[in-house]
């Protein structure tokens, strides 16, 4: 019966990570726009952006194009690691506990967590590659002041299309009135409309 329980959740766990592989990896804003994220080499051109769609392009000199990325080039071996990082490996040896992540002491494993993420914010901050976060804030800084300048435009553009309309309604009426006062009657009859019955 063991054998069964842990063959079905093998199972389960193995479909679950086929259907998450299979989705598209597409980065997609709250507000629904889309950020496709590209590197460029050279003087390849970068795709221009389309609609809701924000393109934002990190460019790398011609050389890189087919290297191995940065991040990955160095090398992992303790030779290589500073001596500030040994001391400090050296100082949490007898750490045990709650959030120590190790096996001894009552929620000793709970720390690993925490020393992951810690680990994956500094390897984050200290990276040397392409920061796409900061080129998408450029690129939507740059797409909003574009709003503000249209809506000014769009916004002239309207108020002198009501100013001429208004123009030309006031012309109208004083050229109706010129003629109603020359003949002293009116010479488009205009019906007036009574109120509905209540």
């Amino acid at each position: 019966m063991a054998r069964l329980l842990t063959a079905a959740a093998a199972v389960a766990a193995l479909s679950t990570g086929l259907t998450l592989a299979a989705m598209p990896a597409t980065a997609q804003d709250e507000d629904g726009e889309r950020v496709n994220q590209v590197i460029v080499y050279g003087d390849d051109p970068c795709p221009a952006s389309t609609g809701n769609e924000i393109t934002v392009c990190a460019r790398k000199p011609e050389g890189e194009r087919y290297r191995i990325p940065a991040p990955l080039r160095g090398i992992d071996s303790p030779k290589s690691e500073a001596w500030t990082n040994r001391v400090e490996a050296y100082e949490t040896v007898g750490a045990f506990g709650t959030l120590s992540c190790s096996p001894v002491g009552p929620g000793g494993s709970l720390g690993c967590t925490q020393q992951l993420i810690d680990r994956a914010y500094a390897e984050k901050e200290n990276a040397t590659d392409v920061r796409f976060s900061e080129l998408i804030a450029a690129e939507r800084q740059r797409r909003l002041s574009k709003i503000d300048e249209e809506a000014a435009e769009q916004q002239a553009r309207v108020e002198a299309a009501e100013k001429a309309y208004f123009e030309q309604q006031q012309r109208q009426q004083a050229e109706q009135a010129a003629v109603e006062d020359e003949s002293g009657e009116a010479t488009v009859s205009t019906p007036v409309e009574e109120p509905a019955a209540q």
